[in-house]
């Protein structure tokens, strides 16, 4: 090669380099959010007024990405090596594995931020056809005699997992035992057509496909229901319900390796603002934030409620309990089916 062939090769080079150096210097920070199956549009909203809030706090640009699905089918996905900067779940359990089988995390982790790391909460209601023609009212109703109810599988959903415990609960916080609330679920669930993997795809069946009499589903999924499907829905509030606490958590082990704490970290308290709160509010989801609860109190009706550590002993006991293979769920189950 000549001289000048060299020379011209050799700038070239060193002009592609300068070019690379320059992309990564002012490349922005990339994150991705694991999440559960309905929280799709709030976290698209979320994601745009944090991004903003940390461009104009910081000067870096961020891409927020976000994956949704059954929520242990993701918990499991990022214990298998999705590269999951933060996990944003509707149950303690499914992030606990994280630490118990991925070592990803802390067994502490739900200290480490405000209400044990659950900015929000939801409750668990049942949706009906306009006019509620079976005239159903309460959890009892569903476990009649030519009703059908649609509810996502336990077994991979956060979702289903709530609606078995909100039938279940509901029954010891009446005053009634562990063998009535048995006996109920095993009604209710022997009416369910069809076990969905997530809580969207139960919406899909029960909304678009025209399957079931109702639908159990998170009241923050009340609203996008109405509004893609039309308002041929009413929902109704049970008696008294579970009350779904939505926890999160930095994925420690992939954030020190990808140098992404401190924006991890970030994301996640942000949703303790005021903003990120109001940001939930929109979204139907409970704030946490006393005040902006307030503001919002007639979307979020007072209702009895109760939680998983109130009636169950906690989310490990409650998987231990109900729903680890050879559970209390697996044994209602193959009851129900054999009705």
């Amino acid at each position: 090669m000549s001289q000048i062939g060299f020379s011209s090769l050799r700038r070239c080079v060193l002009a592609l380099g300068a070019l690379v150096l320059m992309g990564v210097s002012h490349a922005g920070t990339t994150l991705l959010n694991v999440s559960y199956d309905v929280t799709r549009e709030f976290y698209k909203d979320y994601n745009a007024a944090f991004a903003q809030h940390w461009k104009a706090q910081t000067g870096e640009s961020l891409t927020l990405n976000q994956s949704h699905g059954g929520s242990s089918k993701q918990a499991r996905s990022v214990v298998d090596g999705l590269d999951a900067d933060v996990i944003t779940m509707n149950q303690a359990n499914d992030i606990d594995i994280l630490a118990e089988r991925g070592k990803l995390i802390p067994q502490d982790w739900a200290k480490r931020l405000p209400n044990n790391s659950a900015p929000t909460t939801s409750v668990s209601v049942i949706l009906v056809r306009k006019g509620n023609p079976k005239g159903l009212k309460d959890w009892a109703d569903l476990a009649r005699s030519g009703v059908s109810v649609v509810i996502p599988n336990p077994k991979t959903s956060g979702n289903g997992r709530y609606t078995y415990l909100a039938v279940w609960g509901s029954v010891l916080k009446s005053g009634g035992h562990a063998a009535q609330a048995r006996d109920l679920v095993t009604k209710i669930f022997a009416n369910v057509p069809v076990f969905d993997g997530g809580g969207r795809a139960a919406t899909t069946t029960f909304a678009q496909r025209g399957i079931g009499d109702a639908l159990v589903t998170f009241e923050s999924e009340v609203d996008l229901i109405l509004g893609e499907f039309g308002r041929d829905f009413e929902v109704i509030y049970p008696k008294s319900t579970v009350l779904a606490e939505n926890p999160v958590s930095v994925v420690d082990k992939v954030v020190d390796r990808k140098g992404t704490r401190k924006q991890a970290e970030a994301y996640l308290n942000y949703l303790w603002s005021d903003a990120g709160q109001e940001i939930a509010a929109k979204h139907h989801l409970r704030p946490r934030n006393d005040k902006v609860l307030a503001k919002h109190a007639a979307e979020f009706p007072k209702l009895i409620t109760f939680t998983v550590d109130e009636l169950f002993g906690g989310w490990k006991k409650a998987q231990k309990d109900h729903f680890d293979d050879g559970g209390l769920y697996d044994q209602v189950i193959a009851v129900a089916k054999a009705r």
